[in-house]
C-alpha cells in the first residue's frame, strides 16, 4: 500500500501531518543527511581556510562558490541518491562521503578534483552525526519550536492581562480556598513558563570534531605539528556550537539530555495548565465559543468538549514519554561507543512533534474561551466561609485566645452566606471598629495581592 496521509503508521506523518509540516526537512532523515553534508563540505572548507594544509591551496573562491552553491540547492533526489550508495556500503555516513565525492568528479574542476581525499579527513562517523545532529537541534529549536512556544506563552499572558482583577474562588485540595484572580493564576503559569523557557534559550548545544576516539590519532599522524584542538575548536564555534573537547568517539549526548529534561518540565508545566483550564471550564468558569460545523458528541447535540485541552495533554503525555526516554538513554553508551545511541536518535523529531502538537492545540483552545463572570461571581457569593482565614488572623493580631480554634468550630465543613458570616462577626467578642472591618470584607475583594503580583510579573516579563 502507498504512503498516504491515511496509511502512514505514525499520526506525525499521517493525521497530524499539517500540523508538524514545519519540522519535516529539519529532523527527517532528508534533514539528516543535508546536515551531514553540510559538516563534511564545510570541513574541507575549513581544512583549506584554516588548517593551510599545502595539499588544499589549490581550494579558492571558485570551487568554494560552488560547493556552497551544491549545499544550499541540496535535493530530495540527492539525498535519495545518498539512500541508494547506502545499499551497497550499509553505512549511512559512508553514503554521504561518496556522494560528495561523486559531486566533485562530475564537477570535472580539477582544483577540487585534487582535493577528493580530504573529503571526511581524519574524521569518524560520529565527528559528522554528532554536529548535523546540533545543527538539527538548532535549527528545530530556533525556527520552529521556540516561536510557538513563545506564541502559546503570549496567548496565556494576554488572557491573565484581560482577567487580573477578576476575582475567582480558588481551590486547594478541589475546596473552596482564599480568593485570587483570574489573571493570577495564569499569570503563575506564565512564570513557570518564563523560567523554564530562559533556561532553553541558554541551553548550549555541543559538538566535537576529534576522531575515532577523541583523541586527534589520525590527525596527528597526518599532521604533527598543527593544532588541531584549537582547530576543533574553531570549527564547532563558527557551526555555532559549543565545543566539548573532552569526548570518547562520540559526543556523550549530555546537552541533549539537559535540553530534552528542559522541554519536558515545559510539556508538564503545559498538561497542568490543561488540566487546570479544564477543569475550569467543567466547572463554568470559563465557556467555549461553539465553532459552526462543529460536533461535540455524536448523540448529544448541545455539547461543546474541550477537545483542544485535552488533545494537547494526551499529546504532551507522548511527547514526554520519547523525551524522557532520550534523556536516560543518549548518555549511556558502552566504553568508547555502542550503536544504541544511534537508532534512539532518528526518533529525535518524534518527542519535537507530539510537542509541536500539543502546542498548537492548546492556542486553539485558548482562542475559543470566554470567560464566565456570572459563574464565577456566584461562586464567590455562595462561599463567605473562606473570610474565615482573615477573621483568625485578625483576632491573632489582636491577642484574642484561640482564635483559630474559635472560627474552626464555626466554619469547619459548613457554607456560610452574607448573612452567616454578618452573624458569625457579630457573635465574636471584639471591638466595634474591628468588627466593622470584617464585616465590611466580601470574598470577591478578599484577593490579596492577587492582581500586583500578576501586573508585576507580566510588565517586567
Amino acid at each position: 500500500m502507498e504512503l498516504d496521509q491515511l496509511t502512514a503508521v505514525s499520526p506525525l506523518d499521517g493525521r497530524y501531518g499539517n500540523k508538524t509540516r514545519s519540522l519535516r526537512a529539519i529532523v527527517s532523515e532528508y534533514g539528516l543527511i543535508r546536515f551531514r553534508v553540510t559538516i563534511e563540505v564545510e570541513w574541507l572548507i575549513f581544512l583549506a581556510a584554516h588548517a593551510k594544509l599545502p595539499e588544499l591551496a589549490k581550494l579558492k573562491s571558485p570551487q568554494i562558490a560552488q560547493l556552497r552553491t551544491w549545499l544550499e540547492n541540496f535535493t530530495i533526489t540527492q539525498a535519495q541518491q545518498v539512500k541508494h550508495l547506502e545499499a551497497s556500503t550499509n553505512h549511512d555516513v559512508k553514503a554521504v562521503e561518496y556522494l560528495i565525492k561523486q559531486f566533485i568528479r562530475d564537477s570535472k574542476d580539477p582544483q577540487l578534483v585534487e582535493c577528493l581525499e580530504f573529503v571526511h579527513f581524519a574524521c569518524t562517523s560520529e565527528d559528522i552525526n554528532n554536529l548535523a545532529h546540533g545543527l538539527m537541534l538548532r535549527s528545530a529549536l530556533n525556527d520552529v519550536m521556540l516561536p510557538e512556544l513563545l506564541q502559546l506563552r503570549a496567548h496565556i499572558a494576554e488572557l491573565a492581562k484581560r482577567t487580573v482583577a477578576e476575582p475567582m474562588l480558588a481551590r486547594t485540595h478541589g475546596q473552596t480556598a482564599s480568593p485570587t484572580t483570574v489573571g493570577k493564576e495564569l499569570a503563575n503559569v506564565v512564570a513557570r513558563l518564563d523560567r523554564q523557557l530562559q533556561q532553553l534559550k541558554a541551553q548550549p548545544l555541543l559538538g566535537k570534531i576529534n576522531g575515532a576516539v577523541g583523541n586527534f590519532n589520525a590527525h596527528s599522524a597526518a599532521y604533527p605539528n598543527l593544532d588541531w584542538p584549537s582547530l576543533s575548536k574553531q570549527f564547532v564555534s563558527e557551526l555555532g556550537l559549543t565545543w566539548n573537547p573532552m569526548t570518547t568517539q562520540i559526543e556523550p549526548h549530555d546537552y541533549m539530555a539537559e535540553l530534552f529534561q528542559n522541554l519536558g518540565r515545559i510539556n508538564t508545566v503545559l498538561i497542568d495548565f490543561d488540566r487546570d483550564i479544564w477543569s475550569y471550564i467543567s466547572i463554568g468558569y470559563f465557556k467555549q465559543r461553539a465553532i459552526a460545523g462543529e460536533t461535540g458528541s455524536s448523540t448529544m447535540p448541545h455539547k461543546v468538549n474541550p477537545i483542544d485541552f485535552e488533545n494537547s495533554e494526551g499529546n504532551l503525555g507522548l511527547a514526554n514519554a520519547v523525551l524522557h526516554h532520550l534523556a536516560e538513554k543518549l548518555p549511556i553508551s558502552r566504553w568508547q561507543r555502542d550503536l544504541t545511541d544511534s537508532t534512539v536518535l532518528r526518533n529525535l523529531g518524534t518527542g519535537l512533534a507530539y510537542s509541536l502538537i500539543a502546542y498548537q492545540a492548546t492556542i486553539k483552545g485558548l482562542g475559543k474561551l470566554e470567560l464566565n463572570q456570572t459563574a464565577i461571581a456566584s461562586d464567590l457569593d455562595q462561599a463567605w466561609e473562606v473570610l474565615g482565614e482573615a477573621a483568625q488572623t485578625v483576632m491573632r493580631q489582636m491577642g484574642t485566645k484561640d482564635p483559630y480554634e474559635v472560627i474552626k468550630a464555626q466554619t469547619r465543613g459548613q457554607t456560610i452566606d452574607a448573612q452567616g458570616w454578618q452573624s458569625l462577626i457579630g457573635s465574636l467578642d471584639l471591638p466595634e471598629s474591628t468588627k466593622l472591618t470584617l464585616t465590611s470584607l466580601t470574598p470577591k475583594d478578599y484577593v490579596g495581592l492577587a492582581e500586583a503580583l500578576a501586573i508585576a510579573h507580566l510588565e517586567q516579563s
